[in-house]
């Protein structure tokens, strides 16, 4: 993960594949309920910064500069009720179980494995693109942002995923330092 950018701009076709590799990851049903908004410029980047944090974060963030100058900011969103409708039609009835039309029924969220499978790829897709990218959780001012941007109310911000070129001067998370368990006892074989 990229956190501080150089301002040079992404090229929008390289910015299109981004976004466009991102709409062919697996969906669940072949639902197809993720969308994108590209924000591409400070002009359009900076109501996303408005929208999501505030001054007191940026005077305390030793990110913010750095984050801030990404020049392009995805923004991954998915529906519920797409799914809700998709897996209410006759050819997914009963499978999974029954599941209604309550989205709070679905033991896992496929609105949400499906955005997850559009932002990996997109940050895969950067990758090979020369560019830097990270993700930023949908923490603080998602309604805001929603109606700025116009975004219908049956879709919710899953991330943002800020892209460009890494300017060098990068802050690696802290959570680098933390110790965790290395593969050992992560995979299991026959049994937990």
């Amino acid at each position: 993960m990229v956190r501080s950018f150089a301002t040079d701009p992404v090229d929008p076709a390289v910015v299109d594949t981004i976004v466009q590799a991102a709409l062919r990851a697996p969906s669940a049903g072949n639902t197809r309920g993720t969308e994108w908004v590209v924000l591409a410029g400070e002009a359009e980047t900076s109501g996303y910064w408005e929208a999501t944090t505030d001054e007191g974060w940026r005077a305390l963030s030793p990110r913010w500069e750095g984050l801030r100058r990404a020049p392009v900011i995805l923004l991954s969103y998915s529906s519920a009720e797409a799914y809700v409708s998709r897996y209410a039609e006759p050819d997914k009835a009963g499978a999974p179980p029954d599941l209604g039309v309550d989205a709070a029924r679905w033991p896992v969220p496929y609105w949400t494995g499906d955005a997850a499978f559009g932002v990996m790829t997109v940050l895969l897709a950067a990758v090979d693109a020369g560019l830097g990218a990270c993700i930023l959780g949908n923490f603080r001012g998602e309604a805001g942002l929603a109606r700025a941007l116009g975004v219908p109310g049956t879709w919710r911000l899953f991330c943002a995923v800020l892209l460009g070129h890494p300017d060098g001067n990068d802050h690696p998370s802290r959570s680098l330092t933390r110790a965790g368990p290395q593969t050992k006892g992560r995979i299991h074989r026959h049994s937990w």
